[in-house]
């Protein structure tokens, strides 16, 4: 096997960002599903190690642009140091959404809107920084990413204050809307290389190259969008258990409560009511003790009552001596 030729093209920071990734995506689902039970600063380490590469190779940048003056007489220096200067900015901000977001979860103690300030930052800032990149033919793979989505981190924001009561399918809509047209591109990247595959003039090579591009982009996507419904049909599902138990934990169908996360399910003895299962009002515990008092006192009144019919009706007896 040639080494060499095998990592030619390896891009080390995509693979930084996408093992964090991928290790903070299985931290993340064993924490929810209680599997492990560590503090969720612990749970965004792999996070934490990301940005601190990005904030440490940015300096690093930064000082060697200040100590190289004749970098800056060159016009491709000066666009790789602005894009630099521009994706700091970027990380910045996405650094200081996932501490709001970590100390959400720990404290609960501000609402997810303002969590989710910096995330719509940096979409609309994105919209400008991809077109920016565009004209310099640099790559701008998360400020698309960022700049296509806005509505869907406001729809998500929210949906976790229950600003909006809308299912979670509903919610997702600008998801479905863009995963729709990437299955589109998928077929069309698909179609593309059944094509060349039966083009006797393309070379060999231009055929393997479309061909694992057709299998890259299936490959992305299809877990994209099974991961998405099992998400919105979890988050539904747990919703409708929550609200059942609620309306009917005391035979009477009231309850009036207020979420501000995801759900869990209230009935579990091991679930305290933290990080993303915020039920924290029942309004109907106070009428349950003015009513439990109310009875206690009827009931002494119908005891009372009853023992002076009993002597009542008793005949008296007087001994005469």
């Amino acid at each position: 096997m040639n080494c060499q030729k095998l990592f030619q093209d390896f891009n080390s920071s995509k693979f930084v960002v996408y093992t964090s990734l991928l290790i903070f995506s299985i931290l993340f689902a064993l924490r929810l599903d209680q599997t492990i039970m560590i503090s969720w600063w612990l749970i965004f380490t792999p996070l934490w190690i990301w940005k601190f590469l990005v904030i440490f190779g940015a300096l690093i940048g930064i000082i060697v642009w200040i100590f190289n003056p004749e970098y800056r007489l060159s016009e491709s220096s000066y666009t790789h140091f602005k894009s630099m200067l521009i994706s700091l900015s970027l990380q910045l901000l996405l650094l200081m959404f996932e501490l709001l977001v970590c100390d959400k979860l720990e404290s609960d103690r501000h609402f997810w809107t303002l969590t989710f300030i910096p995330l719509i930052s940096i979409s609309l800032l994105s919209v400008a920084v991809s077109i920016w990149s565009l004209k310099n033919e640099r790559d701008f793979e998360l400020e698309l990413f960022c700049s296509v989505n806005i509505l869907q981190f406001i729809f998500i924001a929210l949906r976790l204050d229950r600003f909006i009561i809308w299912s979670w399918v509903v919610v997702f809509v600008p998801l479905w809307i863009l995963l729709c047209l990437a299955i589109i591109g998928v077929l069309y990247a698909l179609i593309f290389a059944v094509i060349l595959f039966h083009t006797p003039e393309v070379s060999l090579e231009q055929r393997k190259a479309s061909f694992y591009t057709a299998i890259a982009y299936i490959l992305i996507v299809l877990p994209l969008l099974i991961f998405f419904v099992l998400l919105s049909s979890k988050l539904d599902s747990k919703e409708f258990r929550i609200n059942n138990v609620i309306n009917n934990g005391n035979g009477n169908g009231g309850g009036h409560f207020y979420n501000t996360g995801l759900l869990s399910d209230p009935s579990s003895s091991s679930n305290q009511y933290g990080t993303f299962n915020m039920i924290h009002i029942y309004s109907h515990i106070q009428q349950q003790q003015q009513n439990s008092a109310q009875n206690t006192d009827d009931n002494v009144v119908t005891i009372g009552t009853n023992v002076v019919d009993q002597l009542q009706q008793q005949p008296s007896t007087i001994q005469v001596k």
